[in-house]
């Protein structure tokens, strides 16, 4: 039996926000709870199903591998995909965590500590810098781990006691009308045991707040939107948590001459209206840096493209190089003398309109409308 499509489950759109996901999460997971519908092997179905597509449609990577394809992100490995280091198993006690947030705090560990969060660096290159790659260093402000304590959270060689609140389990229930809730305990966050003195240097938190610098290589061929993944060096996690990742996200920088798509280069470049009329050759430059020299046959028009092989930009997790495109861009004369405008005149008389095979058409349709219209 094939699946729902998730957003059907949810009963949103595609372009729904995050709150909107919330909210109709939040509204199906009380009507079809198992505690309000003992019995019902319907509801605990539906219940299971709502819950699988808010696990993924609540998390950004697994909401975009859905989008693109679909069910088939997760199939194999027992729903987990296995490339990238990204889990997309899911978990109850996740997806609960997350809806009752305002009761917990925060997602936390059964040892009280928590994942660092993922950070985002956005960073501008140059469009040789997308052709040649290049090795760059960021700035990066985070919270790192705390060297005072060494992440512990604890000053010296203080010992943890027992949590009175949660008798050292982590977790606390409470009743809400139908619900039996679980959740973090809110005096010791997770841990079942509090720090006695804490560090007075992260004041217990095992991370302080530092600007790191980091080097970052750039591979030849990324695009705009290129997103590079450093793992581990996101937020520090709480209380020696595992750290988040670094996600740097590239912008290329518009170029004076060049315009890309994809791995092709393209360029406009002026020409003489002599040099179009006449035939000749013209020099371009490339994107590597060098100059060649490109034909012009006699006759050129403006947008005629000439084709460079292997000029272009480097594939990006491939092999070889786009190509070049030159678009010539025929230039009216200006600033004529009065010697050049007279030879312009005789060029006219002497049937220069005949060598207008555009123009020429196109007024012979012109004319043949206007003798439709008469008619």
């Amino acid at each position: 039996m094939s699946k729902r499509d998730y957003y059907d489950v949810l009963g949103i759109e595609r372009r729904a926000s995050k709150d909107d996901l919330k909210k109709a999460y939040r509204a199906l997971a009380m009507k079809f709870h198992p505690d309000r519908n003992p019995g019902n092997p319907d509801a605990e179905q539906k219940f299971k199903e709502i819950n699988e597509a808010y696990d993924v449609l609540n998390d950004a990577e697994k909401r975009a591998a859905y989008d693109r394809f679909g069910h088939a992100a997760f199939d194999g490995g027992g729903g987990r995909q296995q490339a990238g280091g990204f889990d997309f198993g899911t978990t109850f006690s996740d997806v609960f965590d997350d809806l009752f947030g305002e009761f917990t705090g925060g997602r936390r560990q059964g040892s009280g500590r928590t994942r660092g969060a993922d950070l985002r660096y956005n960073l501008e290159i140059s469009l040789e810098d997308a052709f040649a790659g290049k090795k760059t260093q960021i700035r990066v402000p985070a919270s790192v781990g705390c060297a005072e304590c060494r992440g512990t959270g604890a000053e010296g060689d203080a010992q943890a006691v027992t949590c009175r609140t949660c008798n050292g389990h982590g977790k606390v229930r409470a009743q809400q009308g139908f619900f039996t809730i679980e959740r973090t305990c809110p005096a010791c966050q997770g841990v079942g045991r509090l720090i006695e003195r804490p560090c007075r240097a992260c004041g217990g938190a095992g991370r302080v707040q530092r600007e790191r610098t980091l080097a970052v290589q750039i591979p030849p061929g990324v695009e705009e939107g290129t997103r590079i993944r450093l793992s581990g060096e996101g937020e520090a996690g709480f209380r020696s948590g595992p750290p988040g990742d670094l996600y740097i996200f590239l912008s290329v920088a518009p170029h004076r001459i060049f315009q890309r798509e994809g791995s092709h280069i393209y360029c406009r470049v002026p020409m003489p209206m002599t040099t179009a009329a006449l035939g000749g050759t013209i020099e371009v430059p490339t994107i590597e840096g060098s100059r060649t020299r490109v034909t012009i046959p006699p006759g050129t028009q403006t947008g005629k493209q000439f084709r460079l092989t292997g000029k272009g930009m480097p594939v990006l997790r491939g092999q070889g190089l786009g190509d070049m495109f030159v678009q010539a861009v025929v230039e009216t004369p200006v600033n004529l003398t009065k010697r050049q405008k007279e030879l312009l005149k005789e060029f006219e008389k002497d049937g220069g309109s005949r060598t207008s095979p555009e123009s020429e058409g196109f007024f012979a349709r012109v004319r043949e409308l206007w003798e439709d219209l008469r008619e």
